[in-house]
């Protein structure tokens, strides 16, 4: 018996056997590493399958050598290393939003809590998820080949609702033709039987059917010469029987079908003969087959043809399920469409209020060349059109006192094509406006000052609160007139 059989038994895998499980990897090197060592094998070799099941062997795992210890802490960082690498490319791919919890129960395999050295606990959790998930697996494969087949009716029958009454009536005779070619094939032994080992026998083996002996073909067919059979080992023993019902190159036969009759083939065979339920045939438990009634005379095998693997009432749910989810992503369609929508038509607002605000600074630096007091309509209407368009904006980059200052006709604003920003400058910083000669040659700069002790406190000239750059001194000089 090899070092590790219990334990591949009670996972069932071999070295070249993909388990379909996520940690599969790992689970293959830790069984490659126990096996390494002397205590743990004896240990196997005497350890019933209860005794797995209730963690009795993981407690052997504090009498391994130090090597296979160290070495299997460093297998298990290596995991946890993977695991943390898989949770923040999930997490960047959702955003964040991860459900942790949910996460977890995928890597009960393994103490999470202890990421460092590998355990009685992390190999007590690592036998029973691996026997758990593979019991699972056949039932997850069954429930995705009855979503295949329930998605494959639900596109005939879609598309027969595109066709014309004509159109129809021919798909729906191919469609039955296409049925009776596919159920048109050589009799199918059932599986297991007499009568299906002595085809694999004569036909696979070349061996004369009357020298059929039993025990011979187990060790011809018992590749990795472990005195079981196992899943792939039986699987093997059917390709002549499915030979017969599908062929690839037949429009007729589908190839996800075949698989699916594998396996349906080997859960029989397993269900019959294997009396321990280890997942594995043993030669003791094949030889005991071959004598019940059976084997000799065994009831006809019903394929997937002669058994739906839908009801009726399944594929209406499927299909009310298929028009929610059609629903559901029609709602959420139109709500982007609406979005977007909204979005364009705030996009031409705001394109038009900068328009309305190029135009109104525009207008008043013409103004301004020609030395023309602008009315108070354009004041009024280039702040509105400012201030709505920092609402739209929602910026804080011009401040609408700012503009309210500049309205006024303290500042000139400006747009540079740079960075198509509003910009804002003191006039007498930007250019001298000269001042009005006075009417009166007695008006001095001292007289002047006097009549204006503002300016003369300020050093700076008055503004007048009506009127834009430029014009306060023209102003000041008609106060003069006699």
């Amino acid at each position: 018996m090899p070092c590790l059989f219990l334990l591949e038994k009670e996972i069932s895998i071999t070295k070249n056997y993909d388990t379909g499980l996520h940690y599969d990897r790992y689970l293959r090197e830790v069984i490659d590493f126990l096996e390494k060592d002397q205590h743990f094998r004896e240990k196997l070799h005497n350890t019933d399958m209860e005794d797995i099941k209730q963690g009795k062997l993981a407690k052997e795992l504090d009498f391994v050598s130090h090597h296979v210890r160290t070495k299997l802490d460093e297998l298990k960082r290596q995991e946890v290393n993977r695991l943390r690498t898989l949770i923040k490319a999930k997490q960047d791919l959702e955003g964040g939003n991860v459900d942790h919890q949910a996460l977890l129960k995928q890597f009960e395999y393994l103490n999470h809590m202890n990421p460092h050295t590998f355990e009685v606990d992390d190999l007590d959790r690592l036998i029973k998820s691996a026997t758990k998930d593979l019991e699972n697996y056949d039932k997850e494969r069954h429930e995705e080949f009855k979503r295949y087949e329930m998605m494959k009716e639900h596109d005939r029958r879609e598309h027969l609702k595109t066709l014309d009454d004509e159109q129809r009536k021919k798909e729906e005779e191919h469609y039955e033709e296409m049925r009776k070619k596919h159920a048109d094939h050589p009799k199918v032994n059932h599986p297991g039987s007499q009568n299906q080992l002595k085809e694999v026998w004569e036909e696979a083996d070349g061996l004369d059917p009357e020298d059929f002996d039993p025990k011979t073909f187990f060790n011809l067919h018992d590749t990795n010469g472990d005195g079981f059979f196992d899943e792939q080992e039986l699987e093997a023993l059917f390709t002549k029987e499915l030979e017969k019902i599908y062929d690839p190159t037949n429009e007729e036969d589908d190839m996800v079908e075949m698989e699916e009759e594998r396996l349906r083939m080997r859960e029989h065979v397993m269900n019959e003969v294997d009396s321990n339920k280890d997942r594995l045939v043993s030669l003791d438990e094949f030889l005991i087959a071959t004598k019940k009634k059976e084997f000799l005379e065994p009831d006809s095998w019903e394929t997937l043809e002669q058994n739906q693997a839908y009801t009726d009432e399944e594929m209406r749910e499927f299909e009310e399920h298929l028009a929610q989810q059609e629903q559901d992503l029609n709602l959420k369609s139109v709500d982007l469409q609406k979005q977007r929508e909204e979005l364009e038509r705030q996009q031409e607002q705001l394109n038009a209020q900068k328009m309305e605000l190029q135009q109104a600074v525009e207008h008043m630096e013409k103004l301004k060349s020609q030395k023309v007091e602008p009315p108070p309509e354009v004041h009024s209407e280039f702040l509105c059109v400012s201030v709505a368009l920092l609402t739209v904006l929602k910026t804080d980059s011009v401040n609408v006192n700012l503009l309210l200052f500049a309205v006024q006709g303290n500042v000139v604003p400006d747009t540079h094509g740079g960075d198509n920003q509003l910009h804002f400058a003191q006039e007498g910083q930007q250019q001298q406006v000269p001042q009005a000669v006075p009417q009166n040659a007695e008006d001095t700069p001292q007289e002047h000052k006097e009549q204006n002790p503002d300016l003369a406190q300020h050093g700076a000239p008055q503004t007048h609160q009506d009127l834009p750059p430029g014009h306060q001194d023209a102003a000041q000089g008609q106060h003069n007139l006699p």
